[in-house]
């Protein structure tokens, strides 16, 4: 790599020095051949590294957790760099988000199927389950489809959706493959 966050210790490819110029609190990126390096920022990366970085930030990476790639999408890498660096969920299992608890509720902007248009529905992910439920009414005691997580698959669709969140959420029902689009504001 030709850059290195020199806050964290961490030589990083050119995709990811811009997102981490996204979170100049916590990383400051550096060119390691076009900029001038003080001693400190040398005997920081000698010290640290990309080995002894993993081993300190992802200590508690829960086994479901994908790890992204340079060549995935910008919303997942964006989202290792802030879990690992900004909300240090894999330091402290106490940090980690609620969905690694099992359940999560919420709502979510979902694509309706006749007219394109994007209404508020409430989601529940539950691990015990085994599904994700969404509900076409806030108040609705049954869900309007039951997604088994095993037969389901989603991939970020930022452009058929028109929402750099966009997500595209594939599952079988009665023998057939169904297709929900959401997104979320907050990523």
């Amino acid at each position: 790599p030709d850059w290195a966050s020199v806050t964290l210790g961490v030589f990083v490819c050119q995709g990811c020095s811009l997102l981490h110029r996204g979170v100049p609190h916590i990383s400051r990126v550096k060119s390691v051949q076009q900029e001038t390096w003080d001693a400190s920022e040398v005997e920081l990366m000698a010290a640290m590294g990309n080995e002894a970085a993993k081993a300190k930030y992802e200590q508690k990476v829960p086994a479901f957790y994908y790890r992204p790639k340079h060549t995935d999408c910008k919303l997942l890498r964006e989202q290792w760099i802030r879990a690992r660096y900004e909300r240090n969920e894999f330091e402290f299992i106490e940090k980690q988000e609620p969905y690694s608890a099992g359940y999560r509720e919420g709502f979510l902007w979902k694509r309706g199927r006749d007219n394109g248009q994007f209404f508020s529905r409430k989601f529940i992910l539950s691990e015990r389950e085994g599904a994700l439920k969404y509900f076409n009414k806030q108040d609705a005691r049954d869900p309007k489809a039951v997604m088994k997580i095993e037969t389901l698959n989603a991939t970020f669709q930022p452009a058929k959706i028109g929402n750099p969140y966009g997500l595209q959420i594939t599952y079988l029902r009665d023998n057939s493959t169904r297709n929900i689009f959401v997104y979320h504001n907050d990523s």
